[in-house]
């Protein structure tokens, strides 16, 4: 079944399935692109991990995995039957923050003789967006460092909370941004705004000169990976959206436009 929305489905922001669309949007980039560039080039995934604080309540933390594990042994068991001796006084608890890993992907596009980086995608995650943590860093410095280079950047943002990627001019408002990056144009930047209607856009994909750039369906790619994900057997559509909350204006589309779905 296809999302109710024309473009990004703002209800695929739940952490609950953002992480499992993230990694499918890559893969389905990186397999759109192949079927374009080969075999002067070649579309990779580069995997990274990132460390996010999770809630942590008694029911997760009973799935939570250490590191390291103490067993008991039989003979253990033997000397464990002796009672403990009593430690006072007695403690009080409390919980440290938990940080279980997230897997991020980066799509680029290398030359295939000899290999070289020529572009990268980025698709931002909530951890890059949020203020303070070590990816949001690491993500930063990262994109700088492209900005010194020969490396074309293409940054998809379809989350609508946390910190935007700093533009030195301001561009119209909206939930979501797709921003590209050519080498050989910076510091001008091309921005694609993209409001909760808008269809996503067919972007081009930057290569070598002389060679054409190649074409990527954005709309078309979040609808396949919907689809594949089975996302609207997930999402229950007479819920809020997950946060952040949306201005008045945009709330009352959200509404019309779900009434218009559920009726037809």
């Amino acid at each position: 079944m296809p999302s109710p929305f024309p473009g990004m489905d703002l209800y695929i922001e739940d952490p609950e399935i953002w992480s499992d669309f993230h990694g499918d949007l890559a893969a389905q980039i990186r397999a759109v692109l192949n079927q374009q560039i080969q075999p002067r080039y070649v579309a990779r995934l580069t995997p990274r991990v990132a460390y996010e604080v999770v809630e942590v309540t008694r029911a997760t933390a009973r799935g939570v995995r250490p590191d390291v594990g103490i067993w008991r042994s039989q003979i253990a068991e033997k000397t464990l039957s002796t009672p403990a001796p009593v430690v006072t006084p007695a403690p009080v608890q409390s919980r440290v923050p938990l940080e279980l890993p997230t897997r991020l992907y980066t799509v680029e596009i290398y030359t295939t003789d000899p290999l070289e980086l020529v572009t990268a995608i980025e698709i931002l995650a909530p951890v890059n967006k949020r203020r303070g943590h070590d990816a949001h860093r690491d993500y930063l410095r990262k994109r700088q460092e492209l900005f010194r280079s020969s490396v074309h950047l293409v940054e998809i943002d379809l989350l609508r909370g946390g910190e935007r990627s700093p533009l030195q001019e301001s561009v119209p408002p909206a939930p979501y941004y797709v921003m590209l990056s050519r080498a050989d144009y910076r510091p001008t930047v091309d921005v694609w705004p993209i409001q909760l209607q808008d269809r996503l856009p067919v972007l081009p994909i930057p290569l070598l000169e002389p060679d054409p750039d190649a074409s990527f369906d954005l709309g078309a790619a979040v609808a396949e990976v919907y689809e594949r994900g089975g996302y609207a057997n997930l999402i229950d559509y007479t819920d809020q959206p997950p946060p952040p909350p949306l201005d008045e204006k945009s709330a009352h589309w959200l509404e019309d436009h779900l009434r218009s779905y559920r009726q037809n």
